[in-house]
């Protein structure tokens, strides 16, 4: 993993709604959620819940598919688990620089 790829992924769950939504969608099903759910469930309005969302699929934490007329969002695992392994090992170590260049 890319330095810059890990900073957008940190930017976008730096953000207190965006990491509510992830952590609603990751404690969810494992097959996704409906973002008309998200919404009541978080009660986001609509416009900023899609424009929140956008930023999470952007970055690769979170897929959107259109599954007839409903958008489910879905966290997407491997890349949290890239991102977390990413941090540990050039962020949690004495040779950080050295893993970082």
């Amino acid at each position: 993993m890319e330095l810059e790829h890990a900073a957008k992924q940190l930017e976008a769950l730096g953000n207190p709604t965006r990491l509510e939504i992830y952590q609603f969608l990751a404690h969810g099903d494992p097959d996704g959620c409906p973002v008309g759910e998200i919404r009541d469930e978080l009660d986001i309005p609509a416009s900023t819940l899609s424009h929140h969302i956008a930023k999470l699929v952007n970055t690769g934490l979170v897929t959107q598919v259109r599954e007839s007329r409903t958008l489910v969002c879905r966290v997407e695992s491997e890349n949290m688990d890239t991102l977390m392994e990413f941090l540990v090992q050039n962020c949690c170590t004495e040779d950080w620089y050295i893993q970082s260049s």
